[in-house]
């Protein structure tokens, strides 16, 4: 462990530099492409940033507190993909130490630079983080989802992707009614993967439950019955 903490800006700045030097030009071309332009990339993927990230951790330290929040969200305000990723598996590498309001970082990020890749990471964060602070989930949920934004929305729908057995099914339920009459591709296709991940549970549930919605969009239900037995 280092005896001296970067400054957050220090250390975004360190990662900057370091993810540079290793950038590939051609391979980032691909990756913006593949993302519709919406981001800068340096052109590492995932082993080579991942890697690099650890190095960078060995040699820094893992901020804590407040200085924790304000280096993930300098990340996650970065214009370089791989930087928002790095600030992501920083919040991560800290999840099990932090109290219950690191749902307010976590909210933050995910309605910064939104897009599938980093929402359904800090689903995941959400997830894992709710099961540490179950006391969260109702009041939490059900404000991102009177918020209308629609990625808050699709944390809502798949924070439980591995909750199993522990899935509160009749919250995942009254969301996805709820959002039925969305036009979003991004809200029918998570409800359609929550419901498939939790038939392979409770496949006679999640049965019930499409019988009882047959209004529930098209690509919702294709992607529910995927493990359903026909």
């Amino acid at each position: 462990m280092p005896s001296s903490m970067l400054l957050p800006n220090d250390y975004l700045n360190e990662v900057k530099r370091t993810f540079e030097q290793a950038g590939k030009p051609d391979v980032a071309d691909g990756q913006m492409a593949y993302m519709r332009h919406q981001f800068e990339f340096y052109g590492l993927k995932m082993p080579v940033w991942s890697a690099l990230a650890k190095e960078i951790f060995q040699k820094n330290g893992l901020p804590e507190g407040k200085n924790l929040h304000q280096l993930a969200l300098l990340c996650m305000q970065d214009d370089y993909r791989e930087v928002n990723y790095f600030g992501l598996e920083l919040v991560q590498k800290q999840l099990k130490k932090q109290d219950e309001n690191l749902i307010e970082l976590l909210e933050t990020l995910i309605q910064t630079r939104s897009w599938w890749d980093s929402v359904d990471w800090l689903a995941k964060l959400v997830g894992m983080h709710f099961l540490r602070y179950p006391v969260l989930i109702q009041p939490v949920t059900s404000r991102w989802m009177d918020s209308g934004y629609m990625w808050l929305q699709r944390v809502c729908l798949i924070f439980q992707l591995t909750y199993k057995d522990k899935t509160d099914a009749a919250l995942l339920f009254q969301y996805i009614a709820q959002l039925k009459g969305s036009k979003e591709f991004f809200i029918q296709k998570a409800a359609g993967w929550a419901l498939r991940q939790y038939s392979k549970t409770h496949p006679e549930v999640v049965r019930g439950f499409l019988n009882e919605q047959p209004d529930l969009p098209a690509l919702t239900r294709r992607e529910a019955i995927k493990y359903l037995p026909q």
